[in-house]
């Protein structure tokens, strides 16, 4: 065992005292959102609140649970990440796995690469994107907001070196034994890619979850609007409202308030997703990662 010295003590209690301050300031608009949506409509108002509720209620996430747009984006929401991840997932490793090989197996793959590696350097604009998915038929569905990011190069590249680090030696056991490329594949690869796949799961499933102006630009209909397109609108627009006169006078919820307890609903499904992927977050960014 080596001895760990008085200096690195010094420097690991410094480290951790300074990555814990700046992890609680990242937090800091978290807490105070979620301190605004569990106080009153009075303290929110007189700025009463900080990092803690004042005059607690849950009157602001009652009326979240039964508002008729937050439900609707919430649904559009659900329907994208799912959609979303399914297709991403497919195409990414049926992409990955026969540019990990080598020229000698796959002759045409630095041209295949290359073709999806432009992509990431080269986009053809809002506009083109927009006349495509009008002239396809896709506006105002489901479909527009699945498609287009169908293929994310980058997730493809980080599975590619995953699949290219798996000891050669399985695999060639696996071909000897009878086996074939969907068996090696299904049975071995995506097993052993679990890390990698981990991460892409996170990648995916955030961007979907988190992504507001494609709804805006390709849905014509609020009531199709994802849920970030949908609280984009009310909370970048200072005159919006999100409840009418009447529910302000006689309830105890105030705008604020109410958009406070929306942003944190919104935000929560990947705070608690995000914890159980963390472990393989890391092993599968390096193991992934292009290396020199």
């Amino acid at each position: 065992m080596q001895k760990v010295t008085t200096s690195r003590k010094v420097f690991l209690l410094v480290n951790y005292i300074l990555l814990g301050l700046i992890a609680f300031l990242c937090l800091l608009p978290l807490i105070n959102v979620l301190a605004v949506s569990f106080s009153s409509s009075s303290a929110a108002a007189g700025g009463f609140v900080k990092l803690w509720p004042v005059d607690f209620t849950i009157a602001s996430y009652k009326h979240a649970l039964t508002k008729k747009e937050f439900l609707e984006g919430l649904i559009v929401s659900i329907q994208r990440v799912v959609l979303g991840y399914g297709i991403n997932m497919v195409i990414t490793i049926l992409i990955a796995y026969p540019l990990s090989k080598e020229t000698t197996t796959l002759r045409a793959r630095n041209v295949y690469a290359w073709f999806f590696i432009i992509t990431m350097l080269f986009h053809g604009g809002l506009i083109p994107s927009y006349m495509t998915m009008k002239a396809l038929g896709l506006l105002d569905t489901i479909w527009a907001l699945v498609l287009p990011g169908a293929v994310h190069v980058f997730n493809m590249i980080l599975l590619l070196n995953f699949f290219r680090n798996l000891p050669k030696e399985i695999e060639e056991a696996a071909y000897i034994d009878g086996a074939g490329h969907w068996k090696v594949l299904w049975s071995m690869y995506i097993p052993l890619s679990k890390p990698a796949l981990a991460t892409i799961t996170l990648f995916t499933v955030v961007m979907h979850w988190n992504s507001w102006f494609d709804g805006l630009i390709y849905m014509n209909s609020p009531s199709n609007y994802p849920l970030q397109s949908y609280l984009q609108t009310i909370i970048v627009n200072p005159d919006s409202s999100t409840l009418s006169s009447t529910e302000l006078y006689m309830s105890e919820v105030s705008d604020r308030t109410f958009k406070a307890a929306q942003v944190f609903l919104a935000a929560l499904p990947i705070l608690i997703f995000y914890p159980f992927l963390q472990k393989y977050f890391m092993k599968g960014l390096v193991m992934g990662s292009v290396k020199g």
